[in-house]
């Protein structure tokens, strides 16, 4: 799993939020799929900055997944704004797959 951001320890009990967020399709949370790229924190402006892909542009499971994305952010960050941008680069593959998801999925 990687991602960027500028607050580890932010990012940290995010990541943990973002675990239980299903694709439901795959049966894996969004974090060891990969589908996170960036958690920013504006402390100043309480507002966290999710940049996430989904598996493809047109993933019918997508409004799904933002959504659970953002209410995991909400309730883990409470009071603060959040600003979820959708991002199809670099597109995901299956090479984003977590070591754990890939246990999960048996590869």
């Amino acid at each position: 799993m990687t991602y960027i951001s500028n607050n580890p320890g932010l990012a940290a009990r995010a990541i943990e939020s973002l675990k239980s967020v299903y694709d439901p399709e795959l049966g894996l949370n969004v974090v060891d799929l990969g589908l996170i790229y960036q958690l920013d924190f504006d402390e100043s402006n309480r507002t966290v900055y999710v940049q996430m892909t989904l598996t493809t542009r047109f993933c019918p499971m997508g409004d799904s997944i933002t959504m659970g994305v953002r209410q995991a952010m909400e309730m883990a960050f409470l009071g603060y704004a959040i600003d979820l941008q959708l991002s199809f680069e670099p597109p995901w593959t299956s090479a984003l797959i977590s070591e754990e998801g890939k246990k999960q999925l048996g590869r």
